[in-house]
């Protein structure tokens, strides 16, 4: 949106040109390239109306015995070389005054006469009107050869005003400061220029003659402004600061030498230990400090091992691999950047009980994830393996799942454990599982309302089977772990152990048949039925009879003007709300999103069932640092990052994906950390490369490092970011060339600028309702990801269709087995929503809520068509299978499914390959390679999905069909292939030799790979 800027009495229209925007949206304008140094026209001469300007350069730049100025005037021809000499201005100045005929400034470079230039390191230097001065690479408006500059007032009394401007946010080389004393006239434009104070800082001293203030407006000389989204800056007289269009005044001089720090934070206090097992988990309130807490420092006493010492940058610590039935001590220092050192903590003690017979944690397997398909499950609806945690919740009956017998949560992970080999019979050998922590809702089987982040929600979980077990038994059959994860929100009970609310509204007869008795004894776990309402779903731990102590609710109590569906008065706080003080600001945003693709969507509530984490609060995100560095440490393979576009990605790159390769590091060594799989959810609903373009909101954003320095606030620098790179824009985003041969050629990665997060491929999945469409939409965004060969790639998913369609993919069997061709043989890691394989429950609605069966919908049950049992010999291959999953494992595309992942798995470059279309004719026709020298690797196919294809400028030699065993024998560096149908593919691998030979013919001819 734009916005009409201020313009004051008198001043020049120019002055007021502002774009709109956070931060003003500063208005770029590009340079041009040097000058060409051949022979060009003489300069022009000027009329006596026409505009000129005055350029002074100084003397201590270049110490030259001469001086001359090599210029264009903009749109015009550039002087004759040298250029025109400069003479004397003053003492270590030399000026030239030029005629610039109509137009509005000039580019222009400097020399010595004898060869030696300064062309502002190649770019030349774009000067405006009047008088300009230029030293040592900074250009600046005024002369330097008088007391004032132009249109700055003479000075008349006793006040003066020292004017700081961070240049760190708009990037500006030269910085003008326009202004006028109260009740005097403005500077003339562009004002006078700023001077370098220190890194990021120019400064200017303003005579204000006896005026108290001054209006101003900043500009970089080349019709660029900042002036406060239009409205100017009113500064005092004195020393004032102006960052990020904040004025500081009476300001310390942001440029003097900062005093020593030697005052201590304050000593961390609410220090808590609470065993389990052979483990304490610690937690503490933060410490204080007059410059920032770094760190904290646990001190341990107790055990045969004596006193440790542990360093961490979170206000949560778990202690593992403890004494059995032994006492614990611990106390928490702060220290700060400074090395001072808070006195200790009060202490707190922990006994730990017996051993667990529980597995020991187990290890990631730590291997490239790009050789890892991914089956994605819904953990409770996917296979039953335990009725006995069964739980259908508040809205079992309304929701029609009762009448189905089909409660929400039914799946389980001993249900998982039980058909892993059904997973790996298919070929997959990464699953990707939903949320695992305790959740809490009225319809929480999904996992995305996270309660207790610290606990493993118990109606997953069974003797024998738990989540450790889990991880331990995928690894055992070489399958991973992918775990989905929440950073972004809370259910809207609250997080236990960082924040719940004292309440949600009023118990009283029309509410008690939802808001239960309280029992102060009993905690909830989703599993336990709570004795004297009989639910595993008690929230009487959630209501009062009164207003509560402490309650932060607005109007709590109070009687609004709605009823409930029953037909039951609504009382102010009876339901969530950001707006309602309910929520801690510190802790949890406090405001709903206005505009998906606006700043507001990465700082307001999605859904008043997910209360939004405050994340770039310290202590949010030492919460959650803490609960998922528990998962590490029982050896998941990779992190799938839910609602990750709802989190700026300054918080991402500077904390939460950090702490991730930290933590692997440090547990599993940097082998393992490389190759922990972290791919965010950036929901950009859009059929072109970026989201409305907004780069912001756009899913490749998310793969790069920051590439500017931000406020260490992480509140202020996730606004600084969002507006740079929206200033920035589509064009002026990193590129990459990850992904892509150079000609038929492998090349190294670079990996320098990666932020530790992959993405889901958004683009392909939207475009998905046509596997060509995918391709070509794919292809087109990859040179803006970091590397898309990690990108996640799927059809549809728990959430949406392709083009963001409510519906499981109901294209046909012929188009999904298309879609498996090409997803299982182009870049990126193809993935498989739990029942695709059979078109499970294809044109149904994805998701309803509660308002319909989950039977009814593409997230119903699958146990059904696992029932019997199966037993895979290797990925791919199943030894034996009986019942309903032999049906299953029958199905056309399961079968596709079995062969395609048997194909990909024999060739490297189908997994971790570059791609390339040069010289390819063909709609789907694509070359991949991929080379490694460690392991002498070298892999070289020729792929072409459904049509015809012909490849040019290919390297010459024996070429074999991995789908057919066809041999083409290649001497002029052309290849043709005919049409193998629709849902078929050729795979023309080149043999290398060696353990390079081409693999022939790989499995048997199916339904479509034939």
């Amino acid at each position: 949106m734009r916005r009409t800027p201020h313009r004051p009495s008198g001043r020049p229209l120019a002055a007021a040109v502002a774009a709109a925007g956070l931060l003003g949206l500063l208005t770029a304008v590009p340079r041009t390239a040097p000058p060409p140094v051949a022979e060009p026209a003489t300069a022009p001469v000027a009329a006596a109306s026409e505009t000129t300007a005055t350029v002074f350069y100084s003397t201590k730049t270049r110490n030259w015995s001469a001086y001359y100025l090599h210029y264009a005037p903009d749109g015009g021809s550039w002087t004759t070389v040298p250029g025109t000499r400069m003479t004397a201005a003053c003492a270590d100045w030399v000026k030239l005054t030029v005629p610039l005929g109509g137009a509005g400034g000039l580019k222009a470079t400097f020399t010595d006469g004898s060869g030696t230039w300064d062309n502002n390191a190649g770019r030349n230097y774009d000067l405006g009107t009047g008088s300009i001065t230029v030293k040592d690479g900074a250009v600046a408006h005024s002369d330097p050869c008088t007391g004032t500059g132009p249109g700055e007032p003479d000075p008349t009394g006793p006040n003066t005003a020292s004017v700081y401007y961070a240049t760190s946010t708009v990037g500006w080389s030269t910085v003008n400061l326009h202004y006028r004393p109260h009740g005097g006239a403005w500077t003339a434009v562009p004002g006078l220029g700023m001077e370098a104070a220190c890194t990021g800082w120019v400064k200017r001293t303003v005579d204000l003659g006896s005026a108290t203030g001054l209006q101003a407006a900043f500009n970089n000389g080349n019709g660029i402004w900042d002036n406060n989204n239009g409205g100017d800056y009113t500064l005092p007289a004195g020393l004032t600061t102006v960052k990020d269009r904040t004025v500081t005044t009476a300001a310390k001089d942001p440029c003097a030498a900062e005093e020593p720090d030697t005052e201590a934070p304050s000593a961390p206090t609410g220090v808590k230990a609470v065993a389990d097992g052979v483990s304490v988990l610690l937690t503490w309130e933060p410490a204080t400090d007059d410059r920032g807490v770094t760190k904290y420092q646990v001190t341990r006493t107790g055990g045969t091992k004596g006193t440790l010492v542990t360093d961490t940058g979170s206000t949560v610590f778990a202690d593992t691999g403890l004494e059995a039935r032994t006492a614990y001590h611990y106390t928490v220092r702060a220290l700060d950047a400074a090395g001072n050192v808070s006195a200790a903590s009060a202490p707190a003690t922990a006994t730990t009980g017996e051993k667990p017979t529980a597995p020991a944690a187990g290890s990631p397997l730590g291997t490239d994830p790009r050789k890892d398909p991914i089956y994605f499950v819904l953990t409770a609806r996917f296979n039953d393996g335990d009725p006995t945690n069964n739980r259908g919740g508040s809205q079992h009956e309304k929701s029609g799942n009762a009448a189905n017998d089909d409660p929400m949560f039914r799946g389980d992970f001993k249900g998982l454990v039980q058909k892993l080999d059904y997973i790996k019979g298919l070929g997959f050998s990464a699953v990707w599982i939903t949320p695992v922590v305790l959740n809490r809702s009225d319809y929480d089987y999904h996992g995305y309302h996270g309660y207790d982040f610290y606990k493993v929600d118990p109606r997953l979980e069974s003797a024998g089977a738990s989540y450790q077990d889990l991880i331990n038994a995928a690894h055992a059959k070489g399958m991973k772990i992918y775990q989905d994860v929440v950073h972004n929100h809370s259910s809207r009970w609250g997080a236990k152990g960082l924040f719940t609310p004292k309440t949600y509204g009023v118990r009283d007869a029309q509410w008690s048949w939802y808001y239960d008795e309280r029992n102060d004894g009993f905690a909830y776990d989703g599993l336990t039925v709570e004795p004297k309402s009989g639910k595993s779903y008690y929230n009487g731990d959630l209501w009062s009879t009164a207003e509560p102590t402490g309650n932060t609710c607005v109007g709590w109590g109070t009687p609004t003007g709605h009823t409930s569906p029953e037909g039951y008065r609504i009382y102010n706080c009876q339901w969530p709300s950001p707006t309602s003080g309910m929520f801690p600001k510190a802790l949890y945003h406090n405001c709903w999103i206005g505009n998906w693709e606006g700043e507001d969507s990465r700082s307001c509530w999605i859904h008043d069932d997910l209360a939004d984490f405050n994340t770039e609060n310290a202590q949010v995100q030492n919460y959650l640092i803490g609960a998922y560095n528990k998962y590490i440490d029982m050896g998941v393979d990779g992190f799938r990052l839910d609602t990750a576009v709802h989190i700026p990605r300054t918080t991402w790159n500077r904390r939460f994906l950090p702490a991730i390769q930290e933590r692997v590091t440090q547990r599993f060594g940097a082998e393992a950390a490389e190759n922990f799989f972290v791919f965010g959810e950036v929901a950009a609903f859009v059929n072109d490369k970026w989201n409305r373009g907004s780069v912001n909101h756009s899913a490749q954003f998310f793969t790069w490092k920051e590439r500017k320095e931000y406020s260490a606030d992480d509140e202020k620098a996730a606004l600084e970011m969002y507006a740079y790179e929206q200033q920035q824009g589509t064009g002026a985003q990193p590129v990459s060339d990850n992904a892509f041969l150079k000609g038929n050629a492998y090349h190294a990665p670079d990996r320098s600028r990666f932020s530790g997060m992959n993405v889901i491929d958004m683009r392909m999945h939207m475009n998905f309702g046509d596997a060509n469409n995918a391709f070509h939409n794919g292809k087109d965004s990859d040179d803006s990801y970091h590397d898309a060969t990690y990108n996640v790639v799927y059809v549809d998913s728990h959430d949406y269709g392709p083009n963001k369609s409510g519906e499981r993919y109901t294209g046909g069997t012929d188009a999904w087995a298309e879609n498996m061709a090409l997803m299982w043989t182009f870049r990126g890691i193809p993935t498989l929503y739990y029942g695709s394989e059979i078109e499970f429950r294809k044109g149904k609605q994805i998701d309803c809520g509660p308002r319909c069966p989950l039977a009814s919908t593409g997230r119903a049950y699958f146990g059904d068509h696992l029932a019997g049992e199966v037993t895979a010999s290797d990925f791919g291959k199943v030894s034996s299978a009986t019942g309903k999953v032999a049906e299953t494992l029958a199905a056309p595309l399961a079968r596709h499914l079995q062969r395609l992942n048997e194909i990909r798995r024999a060739v490297p470059a189908l997994q971790m390959g570059q791609y390339s279309t040069e010289g390819i004719s063909g709609s789907m026709a694509y070359k991949r390679r991929y080379t490694d020298a460690a392991s002498g690797t070298d892999s070289f196919a020729l792929v072409t999905v459904s049509g015809s294809a012909t490849y040019t400028g290919i390297p010459n030699g024996t070429y074999t069909d991995a789908v057919t065993g066809d041999t083409k024998v290649v001497s002029g560096g052309t290849l043709t292939v005919p049409a193998p149908g629709k849902g078929n593919l050729r795979v023309y691998v080149l043999d290398l030799g060696g353990k390079n030979a081409a693999p022939g013919k790989i499995g048997t001819a199916g339904p479509y790979l034939k």
